[in-house]
């Protein structure tokens, strides 16, 4: 089966600093997958490089099997890649409604209404302030009105960037629930997120990147039960000595 994302031998660089090298993964309809690494270790740069924000300097980018290494990224977002980066970058002087309209402008003209529909449905928060400046929301209104917004696209594919980052934990709690619910929906995720625990919790896999390579890779169960990833990124060296 023809994996629905998948990354060959990718590299990027910013200058002569190199961020990524010779990255593979692939991402499987349906699923979803998690990028784990510390800062600076070549997650975003991924995110970026496939919906078409930067361009590899090596390798290729596939999307449901075709080349789309040097495509635009509004060609990209037609495609079916929605990206929701870290820091949401919402319109902040628009309102929920028009941050919506802004993300289904890649949309037939009669899809526009009823994903909105859809999106006030699976955002209940969202359609009680439509009308409301999209700056004056919490935190965690925003990361949901940023879900939302690529949602309008009709993405098979989501990008999340940091969703739970600066969010308290109850807002992180429904973040993840929210997350869950549109997997439920059939829309595929690569999931890049500090909080590793939650992002294996809720991942089918992983990759973790150090320095712009892959170092590891495989079910989220199997990760999460690698002493060195459990020492790394989830704080729990001390716990497993104990034991």
């Amino acid at each position: 089966m023809t994996p629905l994302l998948e990354l060959v031998a990718v590299s990027v660089a910013y200058g002569k600093r190199r961020a990524l090298e010779d990255v593979s993964l692939h991402v499987d309809a349906g699923e979803i997958v998690t990028l784990l690494g510390a800062n600076g270790a070549g997650k975003s740069t991924t995110l970026r490089a496939i919906s078409g924000l930067v361009r590899p300097a090596r390798g290729r980018i596939m999307y449901r099997g075709t080349d789309v290494t040097a495509a635009a990224a509004d060609a990209i977002v037609a495609a079916g890649v929605g990206h929701v980066p870290e820091g949401r970058e919402i319109f902040p002087d628009f309102s929920v409604h028009e941050n919506l309209l802004v993300g289904g402008h890649v949309a037939g003209r009669d899809d526009v209404a009823p994903r909105v529909e859809r999106a006030y449905v699976m955002f209940p928060v969202l359609g009680e302030r439509r009308a409301q400046r999209a700056g004056t929301l919490s935190g965690g209104e925003q990361q949901m009105l940023a879900i939302a917004r690529a949602l309008m696209a009709g993405p098979a594919l989501l990008l999340l960037d940091e969703p739970s980052l600066g969010l308290a934990p109850r807002l992180a709690h429904e973040i993840f629930r929210v997350i869950r619910q549109v997997n439920e929906t059939g829309v595929t995720i690569l999931l890049v997120e500090q909080n590793a625990r939650r992002a294996l919790g809720l991942a089918h896999r992983g990759y973790v990147l150090e320095t712009g390579r892959i170092v590891a890779a495989g079910t989220a169960a199997s990760l999460a039960a690698d002493p060195a990833i459990r020492a790394a990124y989830l704080g729990l060296a001390a716990a497993d000595a104990g034991h």
